[in-house]
């Protein structure tokens, strides 16, 4: 940008909150992304390692809003608030050109209702699940944000129904899933032996998953180690602080490490080695269909909470697994609440490990889910982030 006596004026200020790990990863993307894009744009707002090192003026720290159940919300809400309120001063005093909350709907969807409100441009990187829960939400996420950058194709024709511009950018993930090691390097990378099967269990990375779904992905493995003598069971810890909860997990049902073995992280590369996961409906199914590992999805919410969300009609899918809804039918096998119990499971296990036919269709059927995930045009996710958020950022007076 150039002023009337040809200097440079300043570059337009472009607010980003990520309001956890995941979002910090996006952003960093996206911000790199930008700044080619706006080379004299300054960059402000929430965000943690990965935005700071791509140029960031942090605000506040990602670690900040970065919390885990209902419980510790509640226990830091006062504090929330307090930085909620200093965050949107601070927005409203500076004016950005462009804010953009990067998921965490809960928080960013009302700090973008409110800039909104005030005459402010706002956008919003990764819809909340409106193809799931409740899709006349869309129409509220359009009083938030100006645009919604959609990382699955099914969701902007359902923004257009409520009158919402929504633009689908691609998934990051099938980015990052692009070549990487084959299953025998990344069964060596992790020190596993290459012959034996192997069965990856993923039960999820938040405490109330970890309680539910813990116990009957143990027992099932345990029947099929029953079975199966020389089969691997490798359990990768999602967070540190979960570790103690799984130790004496597997202790209560006398599985020694010997047989089922537990990584620090490395999902990813535990998913490419594997024959099989067993894993919870969520991001990991869809990392287990870019790894093109055949999979089980399983899941148990709270009893009371499905009886009310099935009451009520809040979930307007069939289908639970990404997979099966990006898929369109019953590609993966899915086991929820009663169903998911150790024998059915490991039932549906078996063949998946033997490389039986079921495991063969759905390793047929990844690659077209993949493609399907990538950003229109053969750019990168974040690429196309960007170009979507140009022109608000270039119609700025």
């Amino acid at each position: 940008m150039q002023s009337a006596h040809g200097c440079c004026s300043p570059g337009p200020l472009i607010a980003l909150l990520a309001g956890e790990a995941s979002g910090d990863l996006l952003g960093g993307d996206l911000l790199a992304a930008l700044r080619r894009r706006f080379p004299h744009a300054r960059f402000a707002g929430i965000g943690g390692a990965h935005m700071r090192a791509q140029g960031l003026e942090c605000w506040h720290d990602i670690g900040e809003l970065s919390l885990m159940g209902l419980a510790e919300v509640l226990r830091h809400l006062p504090r929330l608030l307090r930085l909620r309120r200093a965050l949107l001063r601070r927005l409203l005093q500076e004016r950005p050109t462009l804010t953009v909350g990067i998921d965490a709907p809960d928080f960013n969807l009302a700090v973008e209702r409110r800039l909104r409100s005030a005459g402010l441009r706002t956008a919003h990187y990764v819809s909340p699940s409106v193809w799931a829960w409740r899709e006349r939400r869309a129409r509220t996420i359009g009083r938030s944000a100006a645009r919604v950058l959609c990382v699955f194709p099914m969701e902007p024709p359902i923004y257009t129904r409520h009158g919402v511009d929504a633009r689908f950018v691609g998934h990051p993930l099938a980015d990052r899933f692009d070549g990487g090691p084959d299953r025998m390097a990344a069964r060596r990378a992790l020190g596993l032996d290459d012959a034996a099967s192997l069965l990856a269990l993923l039960p999820g990375s938040r405490g109330g998953e970890l309680t539910r779904l813990l116990p009957p992905f143990l027992d099932a493995a345990r029947q099929l180690l029953a079975a199966r003598p020389r089969l691997q069971v490798v359990l990768p810890v999602a967070r540190p602080a979960l570790r103690p909860a799984v130790e004496t997990a597997l202790r209560d049902r006398k599985l020694p490490p010997v047989r089922v073995r537990l990584l620090d992280g490395r999902a990813d590369l535990l998913l490419r080695a594997a024959d099989a996961a067993l894993l919870a409906s969520g991001t990991a199914a869809l990392e287990a269909t870019l790894a093109r590992c055949p999979m089980v999805v399983a899941y148990r919410i709270a009893p009371l909470t499905h009886m009310l969300v099935r009451h009520l009609g809040l979930l307007r899918t069939t289908r639970y697994s990404l997979p099966n809804i990006l898929a369109g039918r019953d590609l993966v096998p899915e086991f929820m609440q009663r169903d998911c119990n150790a024998p059915r499971l490991a039932e549906a296990l078996l063949p998946l490990l033997d490389g039986a036919r079921q495991a063969q269709a759905q390793r047929a059927a990844f690659p077209a889910l993949h493609e399907a995930l990538r950003a229109p045009g053969g750019r990168g996710a974040a690429e196309a982030a960007a170009e979507a958020l140009g022109d608000l950022i270039e119609a700025a007076p």
